[in-house]
């Protein structure tokens, strides 16, 4: 990994998303429960975006160009409209834990995507991506996706969307480092509400005391804590690792599924849990320094 982001920065950036992002699928679902699934979104990004940008600019951050506001608002869409937002409409109907699993495969798009530009995972890595996409394979046996298509595609466009943003962004002119996940929050949570409000979802700022709690545990853990430390990933490690809490998010959403949510799982679904366990080792045991990208053109800036 390059020298300016250290071992131990690095490791608690892991720990923030696998942990965190991990229980923000409950959180989705009980917020769920009060709010419409584009409305709460908008401000759960609306929020954490103009607290982090009016603290940046407090420390003396650079405001955004044109150009790094315009990337900014294309990874924004491609992450949390696209990505968070697609995964947020499929546990209407899927559970946490089914969701967070589903979502483990994003590595794999990000392996692929990361190859598009030349930088492919070691071998031990292809094959703990492929035991994990196995184990997604192994989930979509169960019967809730079977009955429930339109959050299978939902939860496969939305990795896709994820993992296309997560490498794309390593390309782009964007706000340096938190500046950029504050850019990219706040043009996401504007179209969030322009998609809500075109869609007709009664608005509604305290509908129940739970999902309230909810909408504050994603704003400030799931936005502006996790999403920061992702997006310094992103930018410092391999795909595959900045990408490989999408293998242990589902374990933290099964426990916290079962023993707060209630909810139930079969026995396809422990046994992609496992199989995702064992890619996400693969791929942290092989990892491998992220070569930085080379200088963008004066076309790829434009892009």
């Amino acid at each position: 990994m390059p020298a300016r982001a250290s071992a131990a920065t690095v490791v608690a950036a892991l720990l923030t998303v696998y942990f965190v992002w991990g229980s923000t699928y409950l959180a989705i679902r009980f917020a769920l429960e009060g709010y419409p699934p584009l409305f709460f979104p908008a401000l759960r990004f609306l929020v954490a975006g103009c607290v982090l940008y009016l603290l940046l600019r407090q420390r003396g951050y650079a405001a955004p160009t044109l150009r790094q506001w315009r990337n900014a608002a294309a990874i924004g869409v491609l992450l949390l409209d696209v990505g968070n937002g697609g995964v947020v409409v499929a546990e209407r109907w899927v559970g946490s834990a089914l969701a967070a699993t589903a979502v483990a495969t994003v590595p794999l798009w990000a392996a692929v995507c990361a190859g598009i530009w030349g930088h492919w995972p070691v071998r031990m890595q292809w094959l703990g991506m492929l035991v994990g996409f196995a184990g997604i394979v192994v989930l979509n046996l169960g019967g809730d996706f079977g009955a429930n298509p339109l959050a299978g595609v939902l939860l496969t466009v939305s990795p896709m969307a994820w993992a296309f943003g997560s490498v794309w962004s390593r390309r782009l002119d964007l706000p340096k480092g938190l500046m950029s996940s504050a850019a990219q929050m706040l043009a996401a949570g504007v179209v969030f509400l322009l998609a809500s409000a075109l869609g007709g979802e009664h608005w509604s700022l305290l509908p129940t005391t739970r999902a309230a709690g909810a909408l504050v545990y994603l704003t400030v853990f799931g936005s502006l804590l996790a999403f920061s430390a992702y997006m310094f990933l992103v930018q410092n490690v391999t795909p595959a690792l900045a990408t490989s809490y999408a293998y242990v998010n589902p374990v933290v959403a099964l426990l916290l599924g079962l023993s707060l949510g209630g909810e139930h799982i079969d026995r396809n679904g422990y046994i992609a849990i496992v199989m995702v366990l064992l890619g996400v080792a693969l791929i942290v045991l092989f990892n491998r320094p992220a070569p930085r990208p080379a200088p963008a053109t004066a076309g790829e800036l434009e892009a």
